[in-house]
């Protein structure tokens, strides 16, 4: 019974929170600021591991998550926003919700960034089909940080973390949303 009402709340939170948030921001100039932190992440990322931004540049497309906010205590959730970029061109922005139930305590920031291998994964992404996988994963170790490598069907998924402190032993789901430039 409780368990059915933590999953209740987490769902209301949830949606709550994918209601609240608009996918692109609302200004022209918070577009602009938004794909020169996205253009330097996935460069800072390129410095600390090579290669990383030509995988991302020479994939069928992207999308980078420059900033995402995460905290929980029991419940978490997280958000952030992010650039999509396919043959090259920045072609929309995307949200990232998350919503997580189970062991956890703190709040930490992180960095996505999605590497689309082929036009059907980019699709069933831009048409909000995409789920990100937890079976297959891999860690990216380097000198001053380590990074979640996700597989997921026709994609690649990193996270690299950016500070703060959590503990986490939990069940969750992410909801990515696209909204053309």
């Amino acid at each position: 019974m409780v368990r059915r009402a933590h999953v209740g709340v987490l769902l209301v939170l949830v949606i709550g929170m994918m209601v609240a948030c608009s996918t692109a921001p609302t200004t022209q100039e918070g577009k602009d600021d938004l794909a020169r932190e996205a253009a330097a992440a996935l460069t800072a990322w390129n410095q600390e591991v090579p290669g990383v931004e030509g995988y991302a540049r020479s994939s069928y497309g992207y999308a980078l998550f420059p900033g995402i906010g995460k905290g929980g205590i029991g419940l978490g959730m997280a958000y952030g926003r992010g650039v999509v970029y396919s043959e090259g061109q920045l072609i929309g922005y995307a949200d990232l919700s998350e919503g997580s139930v189970g062991l956890q305590l703190g709040g930490q920031a992180f960095q996505e960034l999605i590497v689309f291998d082929d036009k059907a994964a980019f699709e069933r992404f831009t048409q909000g089909r995409f789920a990100v996988s937890a079976d297959t994963s891999a860690v990216l170790i380097a000198p001053g940080w380590a990074a979640r490598v996700r597989l997921a069907e026709g994609a690649t998924v990193f996270f690299k973390p950016i500070g703060g402190l959590m503990g986490e032993l939990t069940l969750a789901g992410q909801q990515l949303s696209f909204v053309p430039k």
